[in-house]
Order: C-alpha cells, then structure tokens, then sequence
C-alpha cells in the first residue's frame, strides 16, 4: 500500500478537478439548455429525451466497467484508462459547442460520450482508495475527497455563470474542459501505478473475458458485499436521479430560470461540501452504515414533502437539507464498499460498484422521464418514485454487516 501525503493529496485533488463537470453538465445547465433549447416544446418531452441520454450511457459504463475494472489489475494499466477516459469526457464537452435549437440526436451523442468517459474514469480513480491509505482512513479520505469535490463544484458553477447570463452557452463548455484538464493534472503526475504489469493489456483482455462469469460467480459469493451492492443499486439511482433531474424540477415544477438555477446548485454544492466533512469522521467511528441510514431516512422525508410542497422558499429548504446528505452518502458508499473488497480485487470489484450503480441509474431517469411524460408534464408523481427508491434501498440496507462499525453494533448479519 502506498501512504504518501503527496499521492494522497493528488487523488482528492481529482475529485476537485472533475466536480465540474456532473455540476454543470449533468446537473445546473446542460439539462435546461438540453429540454429548452435544442429539444424545445412543453408536455415533457425534453425530459423524456434527457432521462434516455442518462439511461444509455449509465447502461453502457454498467457493462463496461467490471470488464476494463479486470483488466486493469491484470495489466498494471489503471492510470492509462483513467487518462483515456477523462480525454474522452473532455472531448464529448468540446462536441457540445456545436449544439443549437432541434440538435437533438447530436446532443444525445455528445452527452453520452462524454458521460461514459465521466463514469468510466471514476472506477479506476475509485480504485486507488484502498492502496493510498490504510483501512482506518478510508472514510475520512474518501469524505475530504468529496467535500473538496464539492468546493470545486461550487467554483465551478461560479466560473460559468457568468456565460450563462450572458447566452454565451458555448463558454460555458470550455470553461469546463479547462477546469478539469487542468487540476486533474497532479492526479496523473503522483498516482502510482498499482504493481508490475503481470501481462500485457491485450493478454489480460482476453483473460478478462474468459474470467467475467468466474468473477460474476466470485462477487455472487461475498454475501456481505453481495447485500450492500442490492442495497446501492436503488438508493444510489435515488441519488444519480436527483442529480441529472434536479435542474429540470427546479425549472418545470418551480419556475426557476438558468440563473436561479445556478445559484440554487451554489447553495447544494456548499451544503454538501459542509455535510461531507461533518460526517467524514463518524464514518470512520461509527461506520458508513449508521451515516447511510440516516442520510436516506432524511431524504425519504425530504421527498414526500417536496411532493406537497408549492413554495420556491421551502424547496429551497429541502433542497440544502438534501444536499448536506449528498457528499457524505457518496462518500460512506465508497468507503463502505472499499472495506468489503478483498485485497488485489480494488478495480475489478470496483468495476461491480459500477455496474450495480450505473445498471440502477437507468431505470430512475427513464421512470421520472416517463411517469412525467404520461402525466403531461407535471413531474409531482416522479418525486414519490424517488422517494420509493431511497425507501428500498434503506431496507436492504439494514441487512448488511458493516466491518468498521464497532462489534457490538455489527450484529450476525
């Protein structure tokens, strides 16, 4: 294991370089400049569009990433996939100045090259967690990882909101290509490679395949994490929903303008950096479960009220409430799933975390696109399908074991 403040410190530095983009590509202005302005049109068909632009490229990273996760412990190449798929998220966002009014399909393509190259990175920048610091310190470096993150987030919103009062939609895109390549840089110069290449790529791609349902089978029998990773696969799409949707609400249900927005996501992002760091530590002390537990039983509130509630204030009551959960859930999740996995399987099994949690994220959108779609725009009944997601996932959730909690809160699970 390496444990050295410089690699340390580069690898949360990655989380404060790549925040921009799921802040204003996934989450702030690309959604409204996706429904309004290349799809146009009322009656829920920009979201029905959007919801299958997520849902395509989080199916292609769910059956991609457990596959690229083997070869990359097999092959020594972590850092090159990383680096092949922050250039290609960077080169979808360069695609999408081309965009304008009725570009729908080229908008779809964009955003899910860029999209998969986003997610796909994310696996084997996750990887490294478990060989940089040792198991006490998961938590808190995963948590500093995100909350940094979500300073770079709100920088990020900063920067470009500028652009987007502006109309100048095009600088908006570049300012984000810019922010990432450049505080991605450390993360590329200090990150080690994980061992000696035992094989080469093309060898261990072939081994790969030929090993998918020995590895399938493998996860299969790690009960603990078997349960945890049912547990993930529906709060987090709860989550991925609420993070590609929540500009379209706060729009079509709310009334809020590309400024508004922007603003609002300033709040979130400075709400979540605070909850992130606050509960940083108890996932270490008292165990990502009990953070996870709670988080979800807030957002399980926060949803059914957010479904009465008519007021733009309250909205954005739910919605700082909602974002101090953010970071530390994304957070604990990581953390948890790295103190499951057994040692030499990071990437591989990390490529599982993918899967669970990219296969999952397909069907929130599509629900909340298609429910909204049927009810003629009014998003009101896609909040309770969000809500059943966290609920499901808080349920499984109490069957798993979590091995830093201490042992008498384990319990025989």
């Amino acid at each position: 294991m390496t444990h050295d403040k410089r690699t340390v410190r580069a690898w949360i530095l990655y989380d404060f370089a790549n925040s921009i983009y799921p802040a204003v590509v996934t989450t702030a202005v690309f959604p409204i400049f996706y429904r309004g302005t290349v799809v146009g049109g009322e009656g829920g068909l920009g979201e029905l569009w959007w919801g299958w632009a997520v849902a395509v490229s989080a199916l292609a990273v769910a059956f991609t990433a457990p596959f690229l996760g083997a070869i990359a412990d097999r092959s020594g190449a972590r850092k090159r996939f990383l680096a092949f798929y922050v250039a290609m998220c960077l080169i979808g966002v360069g695609l999408m100045t081309t965009l304008g009014p009725g570009m729908i399909v080229a908008g779809f393509l964009f955003f899910v090259i860029a999209n998969v190259g986003f997610e796909s990175a994310n696996v084997f920048y996750n990887a490294y967690l478990p060989d940089i610091v040792p198991p006490e310190r998961l938590g808190r470096t995963s948590g500093h990882g995100y909350s940094l993150g979500y300073l770079g987030s709100a920088l990020g919103l900063i920067l470009v909101l500028p652009f987007a009062r502006a109309g100048g939609v095009e600088y908006v895109w570049l300012t984000v290509i810019a922010f990432f390549a450049v505080f991605s840089i450390p993360a590329f110069l200090f990150l080690p490679t994980k061992r000696k290449r035992a094989m080469g790529i093309t060898q261990a791609a072939a081994r790969g395949l030929a090993d998918f349902k020995r590895i399938t089978a493998e996860v299969w029998g790690y009960t603990n994490l078997r349960r945890f990773l049912f547990a993930y696969f529906f709060y987090i799409d709860g989550v991925l929903t609420i993070i590609v949707m929540a500009a379209i609400i706060a729009q079509g249900t709310f009334g809020f303008d590309q400024q508004q927005v922007i603003v609002l996501f300033l709040i979130v992002q400075f709400s979540a950096l605070v909850g992130a760091l606050v509960l940083a530590r108890p996932t270490d002390t008292v165990g990502p479960k009990k953070v996870l537990t709670g988080v979800l039983f807030l957002w399980v509130v926060a949803g059914i009220a957010a479904y009465f509630v008519e007021s733009s204030n309250v909205f954005y009551g739910l919605a700082v409430a909602a974002g101090f959960g953010l970071g530390s859930v994304q957070a604990a999740s990581r953390a948890l799933m790295a103190s499951l996995i057994p040692d030499g399987r990071e990437a591989e099994l990390f490529g599982f975390y993918a899967l669970c949690g990219r296969s999952s994220s397909v069907l929130g959108p599509v629900l909340f696109g298609g429910v909204t779609y049927l009810a003629g725009g009014n998003q009101r009944p896609g909040f309770l399908v969000l809500t059943a997601l966290f609920l499901i996932g808080l349920i499984l959730l109490q069957r798993v074991r979590d091995p830093k909690a201490p042992a008498a809160q384990r319990g025989t699970a």
